[in-house]
């Protein structure tokens, strides 16, 4: 899947996110004037050069920056099997909008380094993780998503350039000890692996050895959600593409995600998307009959 937002003019995000057991690839035309940040969540990718001949790997909690202010570039991703990718690209005049105070102290607006490509490479702090793990799990309004992305994508830029960050300035001191967010991620791993029947908050802190407490606090600050509220949106989005699928009853989708009761899965499922699993089911039937009409 592959998601561009444009934040505002000079600015844009793209969420690269393969959750299939196939590579995934994309392209985008790069104009001249734009630095492009890549940051690796999950996974791995390739960027491949089209001018150099080259290819350079993002490897998972890693970063990398392109640099070409000269001239036009074709970006070729190829996104490994379960990977996930956010690119921020900016115009230069965007980005000396935002440090022409600080110039001398962002290497990338130097003079000497604006007539040359290059490309750096980096690595991602638990704080930065946080902020990329946010864009791919919230809960908001649509009309939101804008202004959601745009905060977002200024707080990844400020935490890539804070060379000097210190980690008691994180707001959650929890997230001080990168072995603490690594938990963390483990109790989603285990909560998806075994969401039909998922573990009480108990047994999933003890499993992945965190106290209770912790394991709230921080999967609240890593996910923007509580642990059962990531997980509802997780069955329900996961329940909404078996039904896309076509190849299973609303019964059926219910078990797969564990519901014993019919209508508390209908139930779930209004409650996420204001409709009811038929009824979804019979405008997907309505739209591919259509579709078939407009080609006969």
């Amino acid at each position: 899947m592959e998601e561009e937002i444009q934040i505002e003019d000079g600015l844009t995000l793209i969420r690269f996110q393969n959750d299939s057991s196939e590579s995934f690839s994309a392209q985008h035309e790069i104009d001249a004037g734009l630095i492009q940040f890549h940051f690796g969540l999950k996974g791995n990718a390739f960027f491949l050069s089209s001018q150099d001949h080259c290819t350079l790997e993002l490897k998972e909690e890693k970063s990398l920056i392109l640099c070409n202010l000269q001239q036009q570039s074709l970006l070729k991703l190829k996104l490994s099997p379960n990977s996930w990718v956010i690119s921020v690209i900016v115009s230069i005049n965007k980005f000396h909008s935002l440090f022409s105070v600080q110039a001398d102290y962002i290497s990338i607006l130097s003079p000497d380094r604006k007539k040359k490509k290059y490309y750096t490479e980096g690595n991602i702090s638990p704080s930065m993780a946080v902020v990329l793990s946010q864009l791919f799990h919230y809960s908001l309004h649509p009309s939101l998503k804008n202004l959601y992305y745009k905060g977002k994508g200024y707080e990844l830029l400020s935490l890539y350039f804070n060379k000097m960050e210190d980690p008691n300035a994180v707001q959650c001191p929890f997230l001080i000890d990168e072995d603490n967010v690594l938990k963390i991620k483990k109790a989603r791993e285990i909560l998806i692996a075994n969401m039909a029947e998922p573990p009480r908050l108990q047994q999933l802190a003890d499993e992945i050895g965190l106290n209770m407490k912790k394991l709230k606090i921080g999967f609240k600050q890593i996910y923007g959600d509580t642990v059962y509220g990531f997980l509802f949106d997780y069955k329900m989005d996961f329940a909404l593409k078996l039904l896309d699928s076509g190849s299973y009853n609303v019964n059926e989708v219910g078990l797969k995600i564990g519901y014993s009761t019919g209508s508390h899965f209908i139930a779930g499922f209004k409650k996420k998307f204001s409709t009811t699993p038929k009824r979804y089911l019979m405008s997907i039937n309505t739209h591919h009959k259509n579709s078939i009409a407009f080609i006969d």
